[in-house]
């Protein structure tokens, strides 16, 4: 067999549905295989972007997506790809070409050591020697992307190499499950929590996962205990539940950090420092629990007392059983907590119906909020408006905000948004994408309308870098450097085949965006945004409130 049809082989045994990417020239005979394969290539105008789709794949499914480029630039083109998906724990399997190996003669041209390159930013990078490797190369890149913490993995498949016949087959996947926790550190973790006055469950990214998702819901009905989650810990547990505490959108002084402050023990579920802010501190005579698929590392910034290391769901199944009859402090039991719950509520809805134009931050996460089903996905892009999304958003089902809060790179919206679109194509999804974000991938509405998706993006336009705005306002710098001109995005849309929009105020946004959605197709909605008000409120404002309390 020829192992460029062994490789896609492989692939469709590995269960791939969708290959992103860009081919060239060393791409071609795999390109040839995938024509006669079941498995969907989709060109996209970028590797960036086939990168940011397939770790949004494998984000949703738990399944590993699968990215493509060529050698040299289309490879180099797919490191922030893998950045993204190795520090958000998202499993992507990179597929790159090369020049022969055996045999060349075009010198130095366009080759650069691509698996040195990728080493420090993946959990393998390998190039496939022999046709004969492909079988084992291929299980073990697969077997690593998914396998705890997940991630991105690199295999590079040289000309020559794939043009070799082999006599392989596929290898056997197999049955694995993750280790469970020792039972010592279950029974020390529930009497901490069974003799806590003020305990409080954090969630973060590593527990959006949907088994995980179910027993943390059973668990948080249980024992009414209070939580609060971090940015990409949002809808784990739906947030209109009655021990919500708030999300954790800023580095510190706002609401839920004052119940961080009030909690005497912290059952710390799924938590990574590479999330920001990792604020969970070891002070004040609180003991913090790590209950996570693996342990906790060593980190000025967070150093748990005890750690509970295995599987998530399993761990808060055996801890829930031992809490049984013990009489957990909740939400309602604790004054404080339910004090911090009043307050963080009622700012929430401060500016929800705000008509100012361009329009309030809290009037656009409020009617976005209000036209989206508890299962309609949001991808967001990285910019300020993330912040007020992430604290302002209510989340009720897992996997409805998609928001990078770990390499948090600008351009991952749109793509992300796509990939969201093709695993649920029956859900609604709207991208919302700040103008600067936007216009680094904005290419990829070409592959939207080419794939005939029925997606909305927002583009969030203040013509400026606005995260970077507030950061000088709040180091008290002069505004420098952080604005632009932007297209017409109206017409933009129109060029690429989308239909755009131009909301004119702050009333007419939630009919353009319903009426988005039910026309069907790819829409893009240029939405003016004041956010004069941002170092006023995030930094100081909700300080003091917060502080208040």
């Amino acid at each position: 067999m020829k192992a460029s049809d062994l490789l896609v082989k492989c692939l469709e045994h590995e269960g791939v549905e969708y290959i992103f990417g860009i081919p060239g020239e060393e791409n071609l005979d795999v390109m040839d295989s995938l024509s006669r394969s079941s498995i969907r290539f989709v060109l996209t105008r970028h590797e960036q972007a086939a990168g940011f789709m397939a770790a949004t794949y494998g984000r949703l499914t738990g399944k590993p997506g699968v990215c493509l480029a060529t050698l040299g630039p289309g490879a180099m083109n797919l490191v922030t790809a893998a950045a993204f998906a190795t520090l958000g724990a998202m499993p992507m399997v990179m597929l790159t070409g090369q020049k022969p190996i055996r045999t060349s003669r075009q010198g130095k041209f366009q080759i650069l050591n691509v698996v040195d390159v990728m080493l420090p930013l993946t959990k393998l990078s390998r190039q496939i020697e022999s046709a004969d490797l492909i079988p084992s190369d291929v299980r073990e890149a697969f077997r690593l992307a998914q396998e705890e913490r997940p991630g991105s993995t690199h295999l590079e498949l040289p000309e020559d190499i794939a043009r070799e016949e082999s006599d392989r087959d596929v290898l056997p996947i197999g049955f694995s499950r993750r280790p469970v926790a020792d039972a010592e550190a279950i029974n020390l973790a529930a009497e901490l929590l069974a003799d806590a006055k003020a305990p409080l469950l954090l969630i973060g990214a590593g527990a959006n996962r949907k088994q995980t998702c179910r027993e943390l819901r059973e668990f948080v009905d249980q024992t009414g205990m209070a939580f609060a989650t971090t940015q990409m810990g949002k809808g784990v547990v739906s947030e209109d539940h009655d021990s919500f505490l708030g999300n954790a959108a800023l580095s510190s002084n706002d609401f839920v950090h004052r119940a961080i402050d009030a909690a005497d023990v912290i059952l710390n579920v799924g938590h990574d420092v590479v999330e920001k802010p990792p604020f969970v501190m070891v002070e004040g005579g609180r003991k913090v629990i790590h209950l996570n698929y693996t342990a906790a590392e060593v980190d000025p910034v967070y150093f748990p007392q005890m750690q509970v290391v295995g599987d998530i769901a399993d761990s808060i199944v055996r801890i829930a059983t031992k809490l049984k009859g013990c009489d957990v402090p909740s939400l309602n039991g604790c004054q404080f907590f339910r004090k911090v719950q009043s307050a963080l509520r009622d700012h929430l809805y401060r500016g929800a119906d705000d008509d100012r134009f361009p329009m309030y931050p809290q009037r656009l996460v409020a009617d976005v909020r209000s036209v989206m089903p508890a299962d309609g996905i949001i991808a967001l892009d990285n910019g300020i408006y993330k912040i007020w999304f992430a604290r302002n958003y209510p989340a009720y089902q897992p996997g409805t905000v998609l928001l990078d809060n770990a390499l948090a790179s600008m351009g991952a919206g749109l793509p992300s948004a796509m990939a969201a679109k093709l695993v649920h194509p029956d859900r609604k999804v709207l991208a919302i994408c700040g103008d600067g974000g936007f216009l680094m991938n904005s290419p990829e509405l070409e592959t939207a309308v080419r794939l005939q998706l029925d997606l909305v993006i927002l583009v969030v336009r203040d013509n400026a870098l606005g995260m970077i705005q507030w950061k000088q306002q709040q180091l008290g710098l002069e505004n420098y450097g952080m604005e632009f001109g932007n297209p017409d995005f109206v017409q933009l849309a129109h060029s690429y085949g989308a239909t755009g929009h131009r909301v004119e105020s702050a009333d007419a946004f939630t009919g353009l965006v319903e009426e988005a959605f039910s026309t069907g197709g790819v829409h893009v909605i240029d939405v003016p945004i004041d956010y004069s008000e941002n170092d006023f409120i995030l930094h100081n404002e909700i300080a003091q409130l917060s502080n208040a309390l």
